[in-house]
């Protein structure tokens, strides 16, 4: 019957013939359309071949192709041969095309634009810009694949130098130009510029266009100006998944994470269906806030849009579930992905890294090394963290030796500081302030104030105090070298000397963050605060924390004293470390969720070693699971449910979102690439 058809089309009249070439090229089946039925009507219009081109998908006949249009003669035609360059240019074989475009009689703009595309696709600059530089003349589709090109590797501040130039030549930028350079004006943070191109397009009356809204609102939130970048797209005329990503996306990046789960939730009220982008931003602030029922309830709805075997959402996932405590769940997320993605085993190392796993991190790294993965920089900065916060100081040092040596990366200054914190809590401290100072980079003040604090845990005073006046020098503005110094002093019971760090921190106008403890109920957080009486329940609070007390000291626990850093009396010390921050919301945890549900509780700062022990017992003498995130480090206690966690870098799915400099439309084409 399809014999039958495709005879009658061949016999019919020259334009349903091609009409039906048109129609199989469409579909990719572009053997059909080269039938010989056809051939006639392809040698009689040699534009034809134009679509047999885009359709084709490989090399080899791609080849062939081009032989047959220039045994026709169609290739001598411009507007076919460009189409065959493009050809060429879209499957990479940049030889092939450039031979091509130089036997091009007689090339116009497009022949030129579409060799440059070509290479800044392929990411080749330099050979864009030389053939830039040759042609003798350009067009705006042209002065927009540079600043494309240049703004998607980063080099954002030539970006901006290509659009001034030209706006020099007088050139108007479209809504493809005006996208990028929006985008140009986030990675370089510069509001300045951004606010003066917002002016042109206002002017331009392209305020309303979706793309350029969108991006401009992305500037905006990139920026910190929330307000500014959701008043850019409330102009839009309508709403659409990219300006909600937008949204939702600024919101998380800019720490408003409560705000981009409220939009989260409008979005998906208005009627507009979530995609991987949308979940990848909605898990992820449910992961900065530990919000676990949150969390669960984005992944159920994830799994609903068929999204949840997507690697970038898989990802967040893991990283979320980490982070509010769930590493068995984290462990199914990622166990759910068949084959070995680099990118969702990093997470997952990171994630045991989080918990203290360190020798399973190291055991998932191998089977990943095992299955053909490469590891990258960000896959060595998980391993190494997960090694120092596990104590391996031999598997540690063998991971950065298999990077730099074998695998022949380049150690930033954050897998130094891995190394620094390996080496601190391994008691090698000159060692480690050696590596330091012997490092091919620049230290910053992270890396410095790592060694401070394995001085404090080491008790090495003296060496403190001269770590503490570098790291002070570098950051005079950043409250933690100044209570780290304060504290290590108040240890050896100098309080004149607390006294003058104090005095210096009120002079330079720093202030300490005040420690602060949340948990989730029912959909709503409340927060705690050390001495804070101001919440509804309080009395109940503190009666059920006394009782909680009363019934540790019976099992032995004592009130570590050294844990309060101010001069007062034992007593008052003791009244001082009973209403910590953390012990207020386990104690409203306990007044307030049902037996035998998990207690999750997060702080923003580090939990104390008196407070690590009283929950340890707080959770022996009651026999339920209490979770505690804060700053340092999961630490999973075998002998009870108690775990101390922190959240660490960004998974790379959010990376890919920061390379993409949060446009969604660049954004998930890297993210899906992952997938590969």
């Amino acid at each position: 019957m399809a014999s039958s058809a495709l005879k009658k089309l061949a016999t019919g009249p020259p334009d349903a013939r091609r009409e039906e070439i048109i129609r199989l090229c469409s579909t990719g089946r572009v053997k059909e359309a080269l039938h010989r039925r056809f051939r006639q009507c392809l040698w009689s219009e040699p534009g034809l071949f134009s679509h047999i081109f885009r359709a084709c998908r490989a090399l080899p006949l791609l080849r062939q192709l081009h032989a047959f249009a220039a045994t026709s003669g169609a290739a001598a035609d411009r507007f076919t041969a460009n189409h065959l360059l493009l050809a060429y240019a879209d499957l990479g074989d940049f030889l092939a095309a450039r031979g091509l475009f130089d036997r091009i009689p007689k090339r116009n703009v497009m022949s030129w634009n579409i060799l440059i595309g070509g290479y800044v696709k392929n990411g080749d600059l330099e050979t864009a810009r030389k053939l830039f530089d040759e042609m003798p003349a350009r067009n705006v589709a042209t002065w927009n694949a540079m600043v494309a090109g240049l703004t998607n590797s980063g080099l954002n501040e030539e970006s901006l130098r290509f659009f001034l130039a030209m706006r020099r030549e007088g050139m108007q930028p479209d809504e493809f130009g005006l996208g990028s350079l929006f985008r140009c004006c986030a990675g370089l943070r510069d509001v300045v510029s951004g606010r003066q191109v917002h002016s042109y397009v206002v002017r331009s009356g392209l305020d309303r266009d979706m793309c350029v809204g969108s991006s401009l609102a992305h500037m905006y939130m990139r920026c910190g100006f929330l307000r500014d970048g959701e008043a850019a797209l409330r102009a839009l005329p309508l709403l659409n998944i990219v300006s909600c990503n937008t949204i939702i996306a600024g919101r998380t990046q800019n720490g408003d994470s409560e705000g981009a789960l409220e939009y989260f939730c409008m979005m998906r009220g208005a009627g507009v269906e979530a995609n991987a982008i949308t979940f990848v931003s909605a898990v992820s602030s449910c992961s900065d806030l530990a919000a676990l029922a949150q969390g669960q309830q984005v992944h159920a709805q994830a799994i609903k849009a068929g999204v949840d075997k997507v690697v970038p959402v898989m990802t967040s996932l893991v990283h979320m579930y980490s982070r509010c405590g769930c590493l068995c769940d984290s462990e199914r997320v990622c166990l759910g992905y068949s084959g070995t993605d680099l990118v969702l085993c990093s997470a997952m190392i990171s994630a045991y890294g989080f918990h203290g796993h360190g020798q399973k991190a190291v055991g998932l790294f191998k089977q990943m090394i095992a299955g053909g993965a490469e590891p990258n920089e960000v896959t060595f900065l998980t391993l190494l963290y997960a090694c120092s916060h596990s104590g391996l100081k031999d598997e540690g040092m063998s991971c950065f030796e298999l990077m730099t040596n074998t695998c022949g990366l380049k150690p930033s200054v954050k897998h130094y500081t891995c190394i620094v914190d390996l080496l601190g809590r391994s008691g090698c401290l000159n060692e480690a302030e050696d590596l330091i100072l012997s490092m091919p980079v620049q230290p910053d003040g992270v890396i410095w104030k790592t060694l401070l604090s394995a001085c404090k845990i080491q008790k090495n005073f003296d060496m403190a105090e001269r770590i503490a006046e570098r790291v002070i020098e570098l950051d005079p503005h950043d409250s933690a070298s100044y209570v780290l110094l304060s504290n290590i002093r108040a240890t050896s019971s100098r309080w004149e000397d607390v006294s003058k760090v104090r005095k210096t921190m009120r002079e330079q106008n720093v202030r300490k963050e005040p420690g602060v403890s949340w948990v989730e109920l029912k959909g709503q957080i409340h927060q705690f605060c050390t001495g804070d009486k101001s919440h509804s329940r309080q009395r109940e609070i503190d009666e059920c924390l006394e009782e909680m007390m009363t019934k540790i000291r019976q099992c032995g626990y004592a009130p570590d004293m050294s844990m309060v850093f101010h001069d007062m009396e034992d007593e008052e010390k003791e009244v001082s470390l009973a209403h910590h921050s953390e012990k207020l919301a386990i104690a409203f945890a306990f007044l307030s969720l049902p037996e035998g549900v998990p207690i999750r509780v997060m702080k923003n700062l580090r939990v104390c070693d008196d407070c690590h022990v009283a929950i340890k017992l707080m959770s022996k003498v009651t026999g339920r699971e209490i979770v505690v995130r804060d700053v340092d480090t999961f630490d999973e206690e075998l002998d009870s449910t108690m775990i101390i966690g922190m959240g660490f870098e960004k998974t790379q799915a959010e990376v890919a979102l920061a390379a993409a400099d949060g446009d969604p439309n660049v954004a998930i084409e890297i993210l899906m690439s992952q997938q590969g």
